[in-house]
């Protein structure tokens, strides 16, 4: 029968566990000298080596001829234990046998002597999943229990249990493995199983796994399942990841506004019959690297990326601000919470959530207001904005002077000459109950006034601000609150507005503004 290649090359020694050597070390040291304690509470994440050296204590406290604190696996009690016939040690999972009843058989059995072995060894796996009533049964058994046993618990998640339980046991934290350790492994493995693969394609492995050693060696049989040669593209087509250069590719779209890329991006994942989610994951995690890229000099030292892929990372992060990149972070991770709670079509999610990356205007929360933000004070920081404006204004007077030198006098200049010598055309200013808020900052009495006045825009971006009369202009007229005016609409329009562009007037008795001006917008 076959057997899974994280069971085959499960470790049997201390000495084999990868990546934990701050653990074996003492609990080598402890069985070596006979010094073990009576409870131990091995906690981390899942694949990191928990049960395996539960098991492997188990071995080496009733190890007839231990080898400097590991077990020999050679004794008669090391085979009981690995054939699963010593009936002295008890592997329970506390997530289906997680009643009262349960640990009230456990401590009615304690009393007992061993039947074969020096010590009667309890493994309770996923101990957090004891109720209330079983974790008081345990407290007792749990603090003072008989001289020949010894309990093990393993849990992924030590904030659900009690700090009765927590004080009375030797706890040990497991660390995620890094990816250069579980490439090792993998390497190792391939080879004494004539797997033939890349390099690289381990390391993507690695890094897939998250650090845990028995994802990787799963990953690592699911693509040997193909019987050939393990390539990065294969490790791609197999998990459903998009690879890193289609997550660059996707992002560099994003900053482009190019909706074409995108669209095309899902589609292809979808007709891959590849895991939207999965690619999702994937994009979030190279918006982290990106923002790490942007919060310190020593990205390097975070991320799990060779030089060549850390370089371009830097160029692309620099596509984008700190403020947008947190924006967008906010967005992916709420849309991701989306996919997984909600009955609509991921694809569908996707493509609204990338969509909304593209045009920041679309989303009115605070994240999107201060991405808006940073993106115009770079602007205007650049001068792109006021470079823009003057090459207009210089082409317009090329193009008069083009005609004034070739004395073409036509109806339509006549026109033209009229209009310029006119009043500018003045129009209701769109939005403007948003724009007062936003200028208000929080301030009732400067929003009541703010809203009694009727905004007005001409072609030439001058701004008009009617009041009702003297006094409701006057609580508005001091220069911080013309200046957070200016700022607001500045944001509105996307373009600058000049203080002397801003004119506050009282509304005369011949105008008047009913509810249809609302919809002649310019």
């Amino acid at each position: 029968m076959h057997q899974a290649l994280y069971r085959k090359w499960r470790p049997q020694t201390f000495d084999e566990v990868c990546g934990q050597e701050h653990i074996t070390s003492i609990l080598k040291y402890e069985t070596e000298h006979r010094k073990f304690s009576h409870a131990y509470l091995f906690c981390g994440s899942r694949g990191t080596g928990k049960t395996t050296c539960a098991k492997i204590l188990a071995k080496a406290v009733n190890c007839e001829s231990p080898i400097n604190g590991s077990p020999c696996n050679c004794c008669t009690s090391c085979r009981s234990i690995d054939e699963g016939t010593a009936t002295d040690v008890l592997e329970m999972d506390a997530a289906s046998n997680n009643g009262v009843d349960n640990i009230r058989d456990i401590r009615d059995e304690v009393v007992y002597m061993p039947s074969s072995l020096k010590y009667r060894v309890y493994i309770v796996d996923e101990v957090h999943m004891l109720s209330g009533s079983a974790f008081n049964a345990l407290l007792k058994t749990l603090e003072e229990p008989p001289a020949h046993v010894v309990f093990v618990l393993a849990t992924t998640e030590l904030h659900k249990l009690p700090s009765t339980i927590i004080s009375r046991c030797q706890r040990f934290d497991f660390r995620r493995i890094s990816t250069q350790v579980l490439s090792d492994r993998l390497a190792h493995i391939s080879d004494c199983e004539k797997i033939d693969y890349d390099t690289e394609a381990l390391r993507l492995l690695a890094k897939l796994a998250q650090g845990g050693m028995r994802d990787a060696i799963s990953l690592l049989e699911l693509c040997a399942g193909a019987r050939q040669k393990i390539t990065p593209e294969l490790v791609n087509e197999t998990v459903g990841s998009g690879g890193r250069d289609g997550l660059e590719q996707a992002v560099r779209a994003i900053a482009s506004s190019n909706f074409d890329t995108i669209f095309s991006t899902v589609d292809m994942i979808v007709r891959s019959s590849k895991d939207i989610s999965v690619f999702w994951q994937e994009l979030i995690s190279f918006y982290r690297d990106m923002l790490v890229i942007k919060a310190t000099a020593m990205a390097e030292k975070y991320l799990d990326l060779t030089k060549a892929e850390t370089e371009r990372l830097k160029k692309t992060a620099d596509l984008f601000s700190k403020e947008t990149l947190l924006y967008h972070c906010r967005v992916l991770d709420d849309t991701f919470y989306m996919m997984q709670h909600s009955t609509a079509s991921n694809r569908m999610l996707a493509e609204m959530a990338l969509l909304k990356l593209c045009d920041v205007s679309l989303d009115t929360s605070p994240d999107a207001l201060l991405s808006r933000i940073s993106k115009l004070e770079t602007t205007v920081a650049s001068g792109t904005m006021f470079r823009t404006v003057a090459s207009t204004e210089l082409s317009e007077q090329t193009t008069i002077i083009d005609l004034s030198e070739k004395n073409i006098v036509t109806e339509q200049q006549e026109t033209f000459r009229v209009s310029e010598i006119s009043e500018p055309t003045f129009k209701v200013l769109r939005g403007w109950n948003e724009i007062a808020e936003r200028a208000a900052s929080g301030d009732a009495a400067a929003l009541g006034f703010l809203k009694t006045a009727k905004a007005l825009i001409s072609e030439d971006g001058t701004i008009r601000l009617k009041f009702p009369n003297e006094f409701a202009k006057s609580m508005v007229d001091r220069p911080s609150m013309i200046e957070s005016i200016r700022g607001a609409i500045c944001l509105e329009l996307q373009k600058s507005i000049e203080p002397n562009q801003l004119i506050l007037e009282i509304l005369s008795s011949n105008e008047d503004f009913s509810d249809l001006d609302e919809f002649e917008l310019l």
